[in-house]
């Protein structure tokens, strides 16, 4: 801070050492006065000089210093009341930018909250006539056109699930009720519901489940495990896709293998990242790179550890590890 206000007062400096070379000057040059008195005068000026400069960083640098250190979070109610002119200007100049940003933050924040409440609406609206269509495709009495159908009917379905749960997984804590799930059900519920793209596509499920329960929220697990068959289903052909689970240091480990096309090792680490689809398959137009992301998020408050070994041309392993039993605690105080 000091040497921001020499910086600062540099041109007082520069003009007052100016000054004392001239009075210098002055005094060497004409005879009659006493060059010894002219210094002695000269560094009088210099030491009243000094404790100016001393009391004016005391008084200026306080309220400089205070807004360096302040932090915006805070408000600007923390911030030092000024005394000099300027330092009002400048203190009038951050609450109002305070205000007014406050204000717009609000503004947008309700926007967004509002559009978020609408949109789910809108979901909940679709899904009306998403059902009726369902039960109309199931009349169809041409079997290759009802799987189409299906599958087609599919694809929208899982789409306005995305979204819904994108929407509600910033309060999902609040949402939270752990008991322990039935793991088998739960998937056999999801390889039910994607029954006929799994025929058109000649996939079919090895389930073998050690360990068949687990503590944790049942909605959420949920779509945790709806996202990860749905990206082995979609991205398989004419294969099986393996789902193991076993005891591991008491925690439950669960394992979705399927043998599909993998993915690159440099795509590894970014494949949890919001939007990111694929740096070698960018043909496929339908991923969206939120799938994988809101998983991830999901996971995180039910304590999930999500582990991914993948080799491109051969297939993607994907691993739940839940908690242990004394994280259960943790789990239910949330």
């Amino acid at each position: 801070m000091i040497k921001k206000f020499l910086v600062e007062r540099r041109s007082w400096i520069l003009l007052f050492c100016f000054l004392q070379v001239l009075i210098l000057l002055i005094g060497y040059l004409d005879s009659s006065l006493s060059f010894r008195s002219v210094l002695y005068i000269v560094f009088v000026f210099f030491v009243v000089f000094i404790l100016f400069l001393v009391i004016r960083y005391n008084r200026e640098a306080s309220f400089y210093k205070n807004i360096e250190e302040w932090d915006p979070a805070v408000g600007v109610e923390s911030l030092q009341e000024s005394n000099a002119p300027f330092e009002k200007m400048v203190e009038t100049a951050l609450n109002q930018h305070h205000h007014f940003y406050k204000n717009e933050i609000s503004r947008y924040a309700t926007s967004v909250e509002q559009e978020k409440d609408e949109l789910l609406s809108w979901i909940h609206e679709v899904k009306t006539p998403l059902t009726t269509m369902k039960l109309m495709i199931e009349r169809v009495e041409d079997h290759t056109l009802k799987e189409q159908l299906m599958s087609e009917w599919l694809r929208v379905h899982l789409l306005l699930d995305l979204q819904l749960h994108g929407r509600r997984i910033p309060f999902m804590e609040n949402d939270l009720y752990i008991e322990m799930v039935d793991l088998k059900g739960l998937l056999i519920h999801e390889i039910q519901s994607l029954k006929s793209w799994c025929f058109q596509k000649g996939i079919g499920f090895d389930i073998s489940l050690e360990a068949s329960e687990v503590a944790s929220d049942g909605k959420w697990l949920q779509f945790i495990l709806r996202q990860l068959l749905t990206n082995a289903v979609k991205y398989s052909e004419n294969a099986d896709i393996e789902i193991h689970s076993y005891q591991k240091n008491d925690q439950v480990v669960l394992e979705i293998k399927d043998y599909g096309r993998g993915m690159k090792e440099k795509d590894l680490p970014r494949i949890f990242e919001k939007g990111f689809t694929s740096t070698t398959d960018h043909r496929d137009h339908a991923a969206t790179g939120m799938g994988l992301y809101l998983t991830k998020n999901a996971a995180k408050p039910l304590k999930i550890r999500i582990d991914v070994h993948s080799i491109y041309g051969e297939g993607t392993t994907f691993t739940l590890t839940f908690p242990r039993k004394n994280d259960f605690l943790k789990l239910t105080s949330m």
